[in-house]
């Protein structure tokens, strides 16, 4: 390397945010950009060669390191000679392993500044996400710096969520205010240096309505938007978050238990509920002033690119269907996690589309309804009888060898069973969350100005008087073949 030449580096540079921030670097062309990752070697794509990165690669403008941020010799190689990074790696956040997480976003950021230390690099800037001052409780409402990191990260949401979405360019641009200000003269430097920053785009906006603006935009007809234009007016069939959280519950733990055996990670978690069932919007005026960040993107003009850059998702290049289903018209309304648990899944096992999940499910049911309900059992035989089969399973379970037939047998590990002070902590916030949802409902009905409300109320509650008035065996008799034939039947007429 040259005395004259200014070496810039990216950390986690094929990231999608990174990617734009190299691009938007090399074109600056005030540094030579080293993009370091994971992969062995770069690997770009037909439109990357032929593009400004292809060029800046061939040129000696850019080069590409293999770097493990876990292993600090490896970080220091990457970062010699450089005079600003930018430390943007994170391990994929839908891989459920907290040792990867952890030995990535903290022993591999703390490698980055040591090795920034030691090598005298003049500026680091370092990529968070505003996830870390979300306590899982509160929305956040126009945040500013201020808000401190929780202590614990967990949510019960209200359904009306706004969202601040930001387009990738902003975000990049935002990088290269950041160098800037960092880089001037002493007085702006100062104001800058060893501060956090939000940045947005600075129109925040209802997170249906986006999902509606984007499905709109990849051409999907009106009849498909239905159920989105149903929950800004607030009709249709809504169910609370507080519903949805202890299945989300079910299933991260049936993972944990089975994930040894070969069970696939999730995609419906309690952190994706709690994601994006709380409003989430920033104010970016500490930006603004200190680093001299405006969007370079407006919103519609990102929605738009970023539309245009998805074309293989357009409605014209999807299987053809007769439109959706009536289970999803009822069972797809309201919060987006419903939308992702019941249309996905329960109107796809309704309507008997995956027959495997929908007899398996079929099966489980009505083993259940033979061995607790059918029987007359009272709840506490019902609950000695579950406990019996789990004992005499973990009983088997631990005396099988490690290998039958070549297949090996995981042990489940005893860490899966205890009851944590961090899950106790969750629970009890939960059960407070929920609490308080109820007293401000009370409050709202005390003021005897919310008709809706008090209907919801009263006809909640004479169902539910209802309902409690069949036995268990009657619903079960009753409500299994209601569900799992009224929806097919009534879908095959509607097609007719």
């Amino acid at each position: 390397m040259g005395g004259e030449e200014r070496w810039c580096v990216v950390t986690g540079g094929r990231g999608f945010a990174a990617r734009h921030l190299v691009e938007m670097l090399i074109r600056d062309g005030m540094f030579l950009v080293r993009i370091a990752d994971l992969g062995p070697s770069i690997k770009l794509d037909p439109a990357e060669e032929k593009g400004i990165l292809g060029e800046a690669i061939q040129s000696g403008h850019a080069q590409y390191v293999s770097v493990d941020l876990r292993d600090k010799s490896q970080v220091l190689e990457a970062c010699q000679g450089a005079e600003v990074v930018f430390h943007m790696a994170a391990p994929d956040s839908s891989i459920n392993i907290y040792e990867l997480h952890h030995s990535v976003n903290v022993k591999g950021t703390k490698n980055v500044i040591g090795a920034c230390v030691d090598l005298k690099v003049k500026r680091l800037i370092y990529t968070s996400s505003p996830s870390v001052v979300f306590d899982g409780v509160h929305g956040i409402i126009n945040g500013d710096e201020s808000l401190p990191y929780p202590a614990k990260h967990f949510l019960i949401g209200n359904g009306k969520n706004m969202y601040d979405f930001t387009y990738v360019e902003n975000v990049a641009h935002a990088h290269i205010c950041a160098e800037r200000a960092l880089a001037s003269e002493a007085t702006v430097a100062e104001r800058a240096a060893g501060e956090a920053y939000f940045v947005t785009n600075m129109e925040p906006i209802k997170f249906w309505e986006f999902v509606s603006l984007v499905l709109e935009g990849l051409g999907y007809e009106r009849s498909c938007l239905k159920a989105f234009e149903n929950s800004f007016a607030g009709q249709g069939i809504k169910i609370p978050v507080f519903v949805i959280m202890p299945i989300a519950r079910l299933v991260e733990w049936t993972y944990k238990l089975l994930a040894p055996y070969g069970m696939k990670v999730p995609q419906f978690t309690p952190s994706r509920v709690r994601l994006l069932s709380c409003s989430r919007t920033f104010n970016c005026s500490k930006a603004n002033d200190r680093l001299g960040y405006t969007p370079i993107v407006p919103f519609q003009d990102g929605l738009r690119r970023t539309i245009e850059s998805y074309s293989h998702l357009r409605a014209e290049c999807q299987p053809k269907k007769d439109g959706p289903s009536k289970a999803f018209i009822y069972l797809g309304r309201g919060r987006v996690v419903c939308l992702l648990l019941l249309h996905v899944a329960v109107a796809d096992m309704l309507l008997w589309r995956n027959k495997k999940e929908t007899l398996t499910t079929v099966f489980i049911l009505v083993s259940i309804y033979f061995n607790f309900i059918a029987s007359g059992y009272t709840i506490i035989t019902m609950v000695s009888k579950l406990l019996l089969v789990a004992f005499v399973f973990l009983f088997i379970h631990s005396i099988l060898p490690k290998k039958i037939l070549g297949y090996t047998i995981e042990k489940i590990p005893v860490s899966k069973f205890y009851f944590s002070q961090e899950m106790s902590n969750e629970v009890a916030l939960s059960m407070a969350s929920s609490w308080n949802s109820a007293v401000n409902g009370l409050i709202s009905l005390s003021k005897g100005n919310d008709w809706t409300l008090f209907l919801k109320v009263v006809l909640s509650l004479s169902i539910l008087s209802f309902l409690g008035a069949i036995s268990l065996q009657n619903l079960f008799v009753i409500g299994l073949p209601v569900v799992f034939v009224a929806f097919f039947v009534y879908e095959k007429k509607r097609k007719k």
